[in-house]
């Protein structure tokens, strides 16, 4: 006990403090959480190389895409090899600067070689109803665009990384990008969840 004071804890803190200790706690959680996730992501992460002729009428523009602080779309063709087809994210290409204009893509005619990651699926963004249909869109699923086509497709996804020329962005993030930032996210709330219960117990003492 320090001198010339006692413990007499506060209510008021302690209540204050086991809040803010299961907020902190709670947060520094979750970071953890996504830390795991994208290195277990990494970790299974699988080199394809698929040869077939891509069905440039199927393609799908995913909107809104960044890159290196430019606006623009992914380019998802279809891929056919044999009686199965597989979508794959060719890369990125700027947008026109109305929007009323489609970006021209080319895609290399016959069969193609390519080389890339294999994807259980695409990142998914929030937009309001159901994904509309058409060459444009927020969001692409395997199964969904196999029902709406007819096209006889896998349930995965593929990341293009090598192929022929097309004049395509391709320099795709890896999974476990990030996990360090998580880690030092979750050691700062575990800072601050210790931070708050040291706080409770300092204001617990008081003048004798």
């Amino acid at each position: 006990m320090l001198a010339g004071y006692s413990f007499r804890p506060r209510l008021w803190a302690w209540a204050l403090a086991a809040l803010g200790c299961a907020a902190f706690v709670s947060l520094g959680n979750w970071q953890t959480r996504r830390a795991e996730e994208k290195r277990a992501a990494a970790a299974a992460l699988e080199n394809v190389s698929l040869t077939g002729t891509f069905l440039p009428k199927y393609t799908v523009l995913l909107d809104n895409k960044l890159h290196a602080g430019r606006v623009g779309y992914e380019v998802v063709t279809p891929l056919q090899a044999g009686g199965v087809a597989v979508l794959v994210d060719r890369g990125w290409i700027e947008a026109p600067k109305t929007r009323d204009r489609l970006p021209e893509i080319r895609t290399p005619p016959g069969a193609v070689r390519i080389g890339g990651w294999k994807v259980d699926r695409l990142p998914h963004v929030l937009e309001a109803g159901a994904s509309p249909a058409g060459t444009v869109r927020q969001n692409l699923e395997a199964a969904a665009y196999a029902r709406e086509t007819g096209l006889s497709l896998q349930s995965y996804f593929v990341l293009q990384l090598e192929g022929p020329g097309d004049g395509l962005a391709r320099d795709w993030p890896r999974p476990d990008t990030g996990v360090q930032t998580h880690e030092s996210y979750a050691l700062q709330w575990y800072s601050f969840a210790a931070l708050a219960a040291i706080l409770a117990l300092v204001f617990s003492f008081r003048k004798a």
